[in-house]
């Protein structure tokens, strides 16, 4: 009996291995998914998978694939495998804004026009400023609020380094100045949306702060809220000095949980016949509420906005992350797809290769699948 056990876990391990190294044949798993081999035989998919082992596609990690709801194109690069924690990065942002939106549908805050600072309170602030207290839920979910943060100016006093070698991450948020506009830097008044963008760390964390007082605990809040509902049992949270879940990025979790967030999305914010999020909040954190000022990108509530494709472009919004991490949502392909990389020191050429993959392999090979 110990013989045949042994032989039929070792089996199963056997083709749970073969199906990792055969993109066409997904893995079915108890895990919400269902397969299916819509890319068999696909030539330009088999050289998209060749020329990502060969690395030519620099330290990506997994391309998984979801179209019309079903699994379709799932494999492992670079020693990774389906069990992967994942560190997406920044694409953790967009997780938090999803957070927010199941607040929300709790009915346990009211609206995004709420100020922040009802919810997250910090003391003997510097740069004391009552500007401050004129902060909304909605400026810290579209990157657009009045203090000076910006990630991508070395020079900012909000850019995320700074953050980093301090203990409260919350209060050197708040501690900000309040921005300046010069006459060569657009007002917010004369932009497309009204907003000023900038890209900034510190504000999701705070974002994180809300959901931590509102909820009683960000970290059981998004497990009984969103990762329960979703069938997501196994991720990793980093945590700050203070010991607040890190709201602004490296939440771990696996690619096929990943494409659970973008598939949630595509369902309008149901899964299972439950509303998780309401169908407002979807469509409104996928509307452009900023510019963001490269690639011609847009900004919604915590995702980007672009669009995609060689021929002919798709409209998509997508998480993203340092690396070149992106869990993009096509809506009128019916398709999500997630990819995941650690190519970390890669700078813009991480985030172009992926972006490639999608222009020239994955969205091209959708669109012909639904012609």
């Amino acid at each position: 009996m110990y013989k045949l056990a042994a032989f039929i876990l070792l089996l199963t391990i056997s083709l749970t291995i073969q199906a990792q190294n055969n993109p066409v044949q997904p893995v079915q798993k108890n895990d919400g998914w269902k397969t299916k081999s819509s890319l068999l035989g696909n030539l330009p998919i088999k050289e998209m998978d060749s020329l990502i082992s060969s690395n030519e596609f620099k330290e990506i990690s997994s391309v998984v694939i979801a179209h019309n709801g079903n699994l379709i194109f799932e494999n492992y690069y670079n020693n990774h495998n389906s069990d992967t924690k994942h560190n997406t990065r920044s694409a953790t942002k967009t997780i938090t804004g999803t957070l927010i939106g199941t607040l929300i549908q709790d009915g346990k805050l009211k609206s995004l026009r709420e100020v922040a600072s009802k919810y997250s309170k910090v003391t003997s602030l510097q740069n004391p400023d009552t500007r401050k207290n004129d902060i909304t839920i909605e400026d810290l979910l579209t990157m657009s609020s009045i203090l000076e943060c910006d990630d991508w100016n070395p020079n900012s006093r909000g850019q995320e380094e700074r953050m980093y070698i301090i203990e409260d991450w919350v209060k050197f948020y708040w501690d900000l100045p309040i921005k300046g506009f010069p006459e060569w830097v657009t007002k917010p008044l004369d932009s497309k949306y009204g907003r000023s963008f900038s890209y900034c760390t510190a504000g999701v964390v705070v974002l994180g702060d809300i959901i931590n007082t509102v909820s009683g605990s960000l970290e059981r809040h998004a497990d009984k809220a969103l990762f329960s509902k979703l069938g997501i049992t196994n991720y990793h949270w980093q945590v700050t000095p203070t010991g607040l879940p890190m709201a602004g990025g490296g939440l771990g979790l696996k690619s096929r949980d990943l494409l659970k967030i973008g598939q949630l999305y595509l369902n309008q914010g149901s899964w299972n016949n439950e509303q998780i999020i309401s169908k407002e909040f979807i469509d409104e954190s996928t509307t452009p509420h900023a510019e963001v000022g490269m690639f011609n990108y847009e900004y919604g509530y915590l995702w980007w906005l672009s669009n995609f494709g060689k021929e002919s472009k798709e409209k998509a919004y997508f998480m993203s992350g340092t690396g070149g991490n992106k869990i993009a949502v096509f809506p009128d392909l019916d398709l999500v797809v997630v990819l995941t990389s650690t190519y970390f020191n890669g700078g813009l050429d991480s985030h172009h290769q992926t972006t490639k993959l999608l222009n020239d392999y994955i969205v091209p090979e959708i669109q012909n699948l639904k012609n």
